[in-house]
Order: C-alpha cells, then structure tokens, then sequence
C-alpha cells in the first residue's frame, strides 16, 4: 500500500523523516554503542577505560578557596578483558590530588574490574583536590590528569560542579535537587 502526501503537509513530513534519519545515524556511530546515558560531566575513554562524569564536587556555600581541599567525582568503567587499578592523578590546579576512602583517609589504588560500574562519589573512595592553588567557582573548568595501571593516562578537563542549592532568604525559593548522587 502506498500513502501519497500532497501539497504542503509533502514538505514537513520529508523534513521530519531526514531529522528521524539523522539522529538515527548519529547515535549509531558513537564508539560506546552500549552507552545509553551519557551524563553532564567531563566523559572520556583511556584504553579499555570509560571516564563519565568527571567532575569538582559542587562547593556547598561559595567557590572553592585557595588552600581548601575539593573532592573529584567520576564514574569508570573497564570494558577491557582484565581489570585495571587507578593509580593517582594530578593537576596544576592543586598542590596534591589523593585517593581517599569515603572518610577522607589517604588509601590505595582503586580497583576497576571489568564490567562493573565504580562509582568514585561522596560516601566511597574518591580523589581529593588538597590545597587549591586557585579559587574554583562552580563552572570553571580545570585539568586533572587520571593514571590508570593498564590503560595509561588522560587529561581531563572537568568543571566544578554548578550550584543546585539557593539561598532561601536572597530569593525565597526552595533548594533545588542534585543532579549527582552526594554532589
């Protein structure tokens, strides 16, 4: 059966099937195919090794001041055939950059085993900015370089996460949500 489009509605429908087409297109071509969600956040891959939503948690009452310490988030994942260990990071942006434990004590490497989600956030181990060299205001962007056992290094660009609290006696508006799991 053929259906036949006349006068202008010919038009529109050929404009809305190329956009169909070519949204189609462009998430195919992606090289994580089996990545639906890509989340806001600096997103990267080092060998095996998924980086997504790599970013400066969010100051919780102004910017982050020279000398203060600011965690860095990220999720990883190995898509590799063995797992891997990050190692550190660093940045000129601070004097330091730890792998803590969610309490904040200095620890080890963290484990990355393949196909599973570690998730490097408020609560577990994370990586810690130790004395800022800068003010940080949230959306600045700073580099930060990840060191993975297996799959080498990459320089991150990653920006401090946006505010997602209002001051109610400025505006009189409630707090708006997280979009990160801790911040």
């Amino acid at each position: 059966m053929r259906v036949r489009i006349a006068g202008p509605w010919r038009r529109a429908v050929a404009v809305v099937a190329a956009g169909c087409l070519a949204t189609v297109g462009v998430a195919g071509c992606s090289a994580d195919d089996d990545i639906t969600h890509n989340p806001p956040g600096a997103n990267a891959r080092v060998g095996s090794v998924l980086i997504r939503y790599g970013h400066i948690a969010e100051p919780t009452d102004g910017p982050w001041e020279r000398g203060d310490d600011a965690p860095f988030y990220a999720w990883l994942f190995d898509q590799g055939q063995q797992p891997d260990r990050l190692l550190g990071a660093e940045t000129t942006a601070a004097q330091s950059v730890d792998i803590v434990s969610a309490d904040g004590t200095v620890r080890g490497p963290v484990e990355v085993p393949t196909g599973r989600l570690v998730e490097l956030t408020k609560g577990n181990p994370h990586l810690l900015l130790r004395g800022l060299r800068q003010e940080i205001r949230a959306g600045d962007y700073v580099w930060i370089t990840l060191r993975f056992e297996r799959a080498g290094e990459i320089a991150l660009q990653a920006h401090a996460q946006l505010p997602t609290y209002v001051d109610r006696e400025a505006t009189q508006e409630p707090g708006l949500t997280s979009p990160s799991p801790g911040g």
